[in-house]
């Protein structure tokens, strides 16, 4: 089969498509799923830098995110028979491949509505957008809500699943393209993050009362303006950072308020059952839409880590196998 391999860390060129043995016969508890797309995360392109916290071991095949058909399942009595459409939201091989061996328990089913390329963007992006708000964020309707980095995969998801819930929901980007990509997902208010004066705009914008809930895709630049933007007892929820930031804990003692950290991987299947049959429930509903901004070939993967870290992000990258 065909499969992006990572011989060393390094640069995007070291995401080198291969032919490869066929993956074994799926065990108890595993099933291995024909791979149509493969949602590409930013934080495959740290690990294939080697600067992330957790690192597979050399070769690797990248990928957490896919959609595709079950091909075979390990467990005779299991729920997913051979040829119905799923979304992964893990792997242990990897789904930058044409086949990718996942546990059972993170195949999901993927609605007849739903393309593959659309069902491979939902997986971690939408878990983390799902946990962010409500697990850790402890999202309310009616609470007003802000999206910084609505444009990316993340970020179009908490949108959504805001809107969903009953939130009025401001987000901000760093282009014309992810201001409109926002406001099209239901965000009511959209400033540009690359505008001087803009926390300015966004404060003036909740009738200087300040933000209930703040989902932080990037603490490293802007979390000091964050802590100035809830109202009382908000909540800011750090999905993302790149670095250290200073901040002046007063900010918080002054608002009674929380800051308040994530790690999807650190979640149990306990955890994420819950999320993912709630992200089926709306993907089967309508109510959430997956954006696929750029749509690639498989062999061009390193294409794919080149134009995330380039960024800004309007919508998944995905690869098509």
């Amino acid at each position: 089969m065909r499969a992006i391999r990572v011989h060393a860390f390094g640069g995007p060129e070291e995401l080198r498509l291969e032919e490869v043995a066929d993956l074994r016969p799926p065990a108890a508890g595993e099933v291995l799923v024909r791979v149509h797309a493969a949602g590409v995360n930013p934080f495959e392109t740290y690990v294939r830098t080697g600067q992330y916290a957790m690192l597979p071991a050399l070769p690797y095949t990248p990928g957490l995110d896919g959609a595709g058909v079950v091909e075979a399942v390990g467990d005779p009595m299991s729920p997913l028979l051979p040829g119905a459409r799923v979304y992964t939201s893990g792997s242990l091989t990897g789904t930058y491949a044409e086949l990718a061996l996942c546990p059972v328990a993170h195949v999901h089913a993927l609605p007849a509505a739903v393309g593959f390329a659309e069902g491979a963007a939902v997986g971690v992006p939408y878990a983390t957008a799902y946990h962010a708000l409500f697990d850790r964020g402890g999202l309310r309707a009616g609470e007003l809500v802000l999206v910084q980095g609505a444009s990316g995969g993340v970020g179009i998801a908490a949108v959504q699943l805001a809107v969903a819930a009953g939130a009025e929901v401001h987000g901000t980007a760093g282009s014309d393209a992810g201001l409109r990509l926002a406001a099209a997902q239901g965000a009511r208010v959209v400033v540009d993050h690359r505008t001087p004066g803009h926390a300015d705009e966004l404060r003036a914008a909740t009738g200087d009362r300040g933000y209930d809930l703040i989902i932080e895709m990037a603490a490293h630049a802007a979390l000091p303006a964050d802590l100035a933007l809830l109202a009382a007892r908000g909540r800011v929820i750090v999905v993302g950072s790149r670095g250290p930031v200073e901040i002046n804990p007063r900010e918080l003692m002054s608002r009674n308020a929380d800051l308040r950290g994530l790690m999807l991987w650190s979640l149990t299947t306990d955890d994420l059952t819950p999320i993912h049959a709630a992200l089926v429930d709306g993907l089967a509903a309508g109510r959430l839409r997956p954006v696929v901004g750029r749509e690639l070939p498989l062999a061009e993967a390193a294409e794919a880590h080149r134009a995330i870290v380039a960024g800004p992000a309007t919508g998944k990258i995905v690869l098509v196998v």
